[in-house]
């Protein structure tokens, strides 16, 4: 890796308040999660303690609540810390991501009850939270979920399997969408598990082509028993829930992804002004010059995607199909800039030596989780065009 001090992203903050906030993520990062990155993502180490840092600096409740706990951040806030986080270390920020995910359910259906008892310990009280909606027969078509919870007095029964869960075997609680009633969307209900609830267990992590510091494993219910204090919302009202924290976690995939093409483009702009070829720097030649000029353009563009889509949020407004746009074209952009910068190494590029090989593994996995790139099309284009006839 170069010493090359990359220039500072210029932000349009909305508060002084946002402008600290900022620089103190940027402090962690440099200081606490960048100088590891490298070395713990090659042995496959999960960075508990790192967020334990982070809740008790507030940064596991960016956008919630106060009251309870959160940060009261807007989202066009709380995506420029995940930006930050996932360029030094995309375990760190997808976990970020992953774990607010998690905690939506509860924090915008559940009751004052509910929300009291148990938000405060999600959003700064050191826990990490996991998402299990995809099984192993139902991807992209979550709605045919097979996970089923049953009335037993005053609790349910849940028993089934949850795939491709983030934190999984780690997470403290998980956020679990288990059929209550008949097939399709509206036989589908919320529930809050506890990660230590009998009957829990998860299946070694997936081995993985990049991402290997956060585990992805298979969650399994094996009768497990929890009370209906512990649903979230109402029956039947699962799938809408599940599919309303997507419609917001897609944001926050669209920001780690340009986090993570940020951080190949430094790299690859700091590479190409020292490395020297026929008595010049690389970075002299037409060609490359081009080419960097290319990976900035999708950075910028990238960000400007997903804030613009954020600020429709914050105000109360429909942003489902921005967030589809931010995170499909996001995502591509970082794909593209990765496998870019590794041809501005050339064969260093393609080593461990120098972090883009990572980056451009890493990239790939965001076209994928949360919705495929191809399922976001299909949002798009049902937003312009109607649904499908059959």
């Amino acid at each position: 890796m170069t010493d090359r001090v990359p220039p500072a992203v210029e932000r349009l903050l909305p508060s002084d308040e946002a402008r600290d906030l900022l620089a103190l993520v940027q402090d962690i990062a440099r200081r606490e999660i960048a100088p590891a990155a490298a070395e713990e993502e090659a042995a496959g180490r999960f960075p508990r303690a790192l967020f334990t840092l982070l809740s008790e600096s507030g940064l596991l409740g960016l956008p919630y609540p106060a009251a309870y706990g959160g940060g009261d951040q807007p989202y066009e806030v709380y995506l420029q810390v995940l930006e930050e986080l996932a360029a030094a270390r995309l375990t760190v920020g997808l976990g970020v991501s992953v774990h607010t995910l998690a905690t939506y359910a509860l924090a915008t259906h559940g009751t004052e009850e509910q929300r009291s008892a148990r938000l405060p310990a999600m959003l700064g009280g050191g826990l990490l939270g996991a998402y299990c909606l995809s099984e192993p027969t139902s991807g992209s078509d979550a709605a045919a979920l097979r996970t089923r919870a049953v009335r037993d007095g005053d609790g349910w029964i849940i028993d089934g399997t949850k795939a491709w869960t983030t934190h999984g075997g780690i997470a403290d609680f998980y956020t679990v969408m288990a059929r209550t009633g008949g097939e399709g969307a509206r036989g589908i209900t919320a529930f809050l598990v506890p990660g230590d609830t009998e009957g829990l267990s998860a299946a070694p992590p997936e081995k993985k082509m990049g991402l290997n510091g956060s585990p992805t494993a298979q969650v399994h219910f094996d009768g497990v028993r929890i009370p209906d204090a512990l649903r979230i919302g109402d029956e039947g009202e699962g799938f809408a829930i599940a599919l309303a924290a997507l419609d917001s976690g897609r944001l926050g995939i669209a920001a780690c992804a340009v986090g993570v093409a940020r951080a190949a483009l430094e790299e690859a702009v700091a590479y190409a002004t020292t490395r020297r070829q026929f008595g010049r720097p690389i970075a002299d030649f037409q060609g490359l010059r081009f080419l960097l000029a290319d990976m900035a353009t999708r950075v910028e563009s990238g960000r400007a995607l997903y804030l613009a889509a954020a600020r429709l949020r914050d105000a109360g407004r429909p942003f489902v199909r921005q967030a589809a746009m931010a995170k499909l074209h996001c995502t591509d952009a970082a794909m593209q800039v990765t496998t870019d910068a590794v041809q501005v190494l050339g064969g260093y590029g393609y080593t461990a030596d120098f972090p883009v090989e990572r980056y451009l593994r890493e990239a790939k996995v965001l076209q994928i989780v949360e919705g495929t790139n191809q399922i976001q099309r299909m949002v798009i284009a049902r937003h312009l065009l109607g649904p499908e006839t059959r």
